[in-house]
């Protein structure tokens, strides 16, 4: 079986617009293959993450990893922590390892994988170049509203409803 098929077009755009705000990685440079630790071969290690200017209003964050390039129609959640602190502005490397590594009362919500953490880049053997969009989400609330029991989808679908804005880095991998 092939799995040559079209480029999955960028999905943030397709969203109900949001303001942008800034964040960046010691870890991941925007648009350049990931570093081997944020690769599920070699070790699941979430990434720094350091945001700033976010909208007037935040009161949480949602930080999430999405590889639409998986060869499935529903693209693959690599890493969903909800509920982060508006204080908090910085993610260490390894804050994705579970929930006692996140601040305050965030929690994560089950990736594809099936971990409740960051899993790392695991395209298939072959296959085109994948994307990772690292992506914080500005919330207007101080709770998303959902729990760990929820599916990355449900904890997108309030979203659409609650981001005031967005910081988005992407980094690749190829296997």
């Amino acid at each position: 079986m092939s799995l040559d098929r079209p480029v999955t077009p960028d999905p943030y755009p397709l969203l109900p617009a949001a303001e942008t705000f800034t964040v960046v990685s010691d870890d991941v440079t925007d648009g350049e293959r990931l570093k081997p630790d944020q690769v599920n071969a070699h070790g699941d290690t979430s990434p720094h993450l350091s945001w700033s200017g976010a909208p007037e209003g935040t009161k949480s964050y949602v930080v999430t990893c999405f590889d639409p390039d998986a060869p499935i129609v529903s693209g693959f959640w690599h890493w969903v922590a909800v509920d982060i602190p508006a204080d908090v502005t910085e993610l260490a490397v390894g804050a994705g390892a579970d929930d006692a590594s996140l601040p305050g009362n965030a929690f994560h919500v089950r990736n594809d994988g099936g971990g409740m953490n960051f899993m790392g880049a695991a395209p298939p053997e072959g296959d085109q170049v994948h994307r990772y969009f690292f992506v914080v989400h500005a919330v207007g609330e101080e709770t998303l509203g959902v729990d760990s029991s929820v599916s990355p989808a449900v904890v997108g679908f309030n979203l659409a409803f609650k981001t005031l804005g967005r910081a988005i880095i992407h980094g690749t991998w190829q296997s």
